[in-house]
């Protein structure tokens, strides 16, 4: 990439390329915004955000556009939210958020709204949930969860329904999990896990049900995995990783396992990687990164192959990018 970033977005656009946006590279946040294109296998500079960001949440809306929303602007969180127009290239600001945000959650809803949840205001955790309208580019609050957190993960399952799982309170990780109901604006306690942790992953699985691993303790990271199944509403621990990490990433690959890379470790940045395999409920270790990186990004591309960008080591901002 033309910019070392860490802490930024990336996502898969709907003609197969990746947007990478803002992230911080170390003193200051960034406004670059690059393209990756699988087929070429290079990047390109398109157009900037209008206000840098970095922890911010982004998403693919049903027409191709981009929303990023919230974020820290290298000095305070900040509200705004804004929309990317691949067919010009362009971010032009949208509706901001009823709150500043960042550490949350944004979520895609079947009937193509945005729902962001919870996350951190410089002073609390929250406990906010609102939801974002693309036609009308307009915010409303909805119900709100029962536990605020931060630092948490969030899936729509496949009843429509979204996943909202472990995270921070402000003074520990948690273990609780809730379900939102757009149905009805409402968010019910749900299983919990047998783990607290947050800065972890999950990943939806083919089979519906959903995999959380790794985290912090705020003490130690996690190597431990646990499956949540939709359908009885429960948690189940399931293989361990050979790692314990935090800060890492997830991804559901086209053979339905699961890709796990980097993170920190407790003592140091790692470039291993594993896969889960949910026939076996087991993992194995594969080829390690070129680098060590936590903070980064992986998307899956149209291909099957894996993504990943920029990320930190240590005081070290990269730039680099791999392909697995």
């Amino acid at each position: 990439m033309a910019t070392p970033r860490f802490s930024h977005q990336a996502v898969l656009l709907k003609n197969g390329t990746v947007l990478v946006i803002g992230g911080s590279h170390g003193i200051l946040d960034s406004k670059v915004t690059e393209i990756y294109n699988p087929l070429t296998e290079t990047w390109s500079i398109t157009g900037s955000i209008n206000i840098e960001r970095d922890s911010a949440a982004a998403s693919v809306l049903a027409d191709g556009r981009v929303l990023i929303t919230g974020g820290w602007n290298g000095t305070a969180p900040i509200k705004s939210s804004e929309l990317y127009d691949p067919l010009t290239g362009t971010w032009t600001m949208t509706g901001s958020m009823n709150g500043v945000n960042y550490l949350h959650t944004a979520s895609i809803l079947i009937n193509g709204e945005v729902l962001v949840t919870g996350g951190y205001n410089e002073t609390s955790v929250l406990n906010s949930s609102e939801l974002y309208n693309p036609l009308t580019k307009i915010w409303t609050t909805t119900g709100s969860i029962n536990i605020a957190r931060c630092r948490h993960t969030a899936s729509v399952l496949t009843n429509g329904k979204v996943l909202v799982a472990g995270g921070w309170d402000g003074h520990s990780p948690l273990n609780s999990a809730e379900l939102y109901d757009p149905l009805t604006g409402t968010w019910t306690m749900t299983g919990s896990m047998r783990d607290a942790r947050s800065a972890h992953i999950l990943c939806l699985l083919t089979n519906g049900k959903v995999l959380v691993a790794g985290g912090w303790t705020g003490e130690s990271v996690l190597a431990s995995a646990e499956l949540y199944d939709p359908l009885t509403e429960t948690w189940a621990v399931t293989g361990s990783m050979n790692y314990g990490r935090n800060a890492h990433t997830g991804s559901l690959l086209t053979n339905g396992q699961v890709l796990v890379t980097g993170g920190a470790t407790g003592t140091s940045t790692s470039d291993s990687a594993e896969l889960y395999d949910p026939l076996t409920g087991t993992w194995t270790t594969t080829a390690s990164m070129n680098f060590p990186r936590l903070f980064h990004t992986a998307i899956v591309l149209a291909n099957g192959r894996v993504l990943v960008t920029g990320g930190a080591n240590n005081t070290i901002i990269l730039s680099t990018s791999e392909l697995y």
